[in-house]
């Protein structure tokens, strides 16, 4: 929440108010009893303990727990499917270093999964939700808005279709299943989507 006394935007070395009041947090330091901004961006103040913070515009995402985190699927094991990060839902920068995150068997869909490869493929794209942010990136896509947003056919590779009980290839006919993303549409720019990879 940002402070109504405070700017919406703040230069590195504004003033944003006394030690006394405030306790320095991350994008400030303190020098002589008052605390300045150490970056471009947005000012907050957390009313639980009166520390200030300076959110940076255009920032490097940091992965935090509830985050959503669109990911690529590169293998699918017994218990877990192993992902890549590409981005958290609230950013629209990248995440630097390609961390990994999994998404345990249990936390793939609501209710009992059989085989996670019933319910993902490797390429994937799929949004989940964290879990565990540290040490390392657990996910789970159980909730009905979480699971793939965009997939290809296992045949030839263009972008599937969603179809009354499944996922439709345009180009070859090919049927396949996953736990898609309630309002997802993949593959709905169609059939012409460009060269199979």
């Amino acid at each position: 929440m940002t402070d109504p006394e405070l700017p919406k935007l703040v230069l590195p070395g504004d003033y944003l108010g006394a030690a006394e009041e405030f306790l320095p947090g991350r994008g400030t330091y303190e020098n002589r009893g008052r605390i300045y901004a150490s970056l471009l961006g947005t000012p907050h103040v957390d009313p639980r303990d009166r520390s200030i913070r300076v959110d940076a515009r255009n920032g490097i995402p940091e992965i935090r727990e509830d985050d959503l985190l669109y990911c690529r699927v590169d293998e699918i094991k017994t218990a877990m499917a192993i992902c890549t990060v590409l981005a958290v839902g609230s950013s629209e920068r990248t995440v630097p270093g390609a961390p990994e995150a999994t998404v345990h068997i249990s936390k793939a869909k609501e209710g009992y999964t059989e085989s996670l490869s019933g319910e993902f493929a490797v390429g994937d794209i799929l949004v989940g939700r964290v879990l565990q942010a540290h040490p390392s990136i657990k996910l789970t896509t159980a909730a009905p808005p979480l699971g793939v947003v965009a997939a290809r056919c296992q045949v030839c590779h263009a972008l599937l279709r969603i179809g009354p009980k499944e996922l439709v290839c345009p180009r070859c006919g090919h049927t396949e299943r996953r736990k898609v993303a309630q309002g997802a549409r993949p593959g709905a720019s169609g059939p012409d989507d460009g060269p199979a990879r």
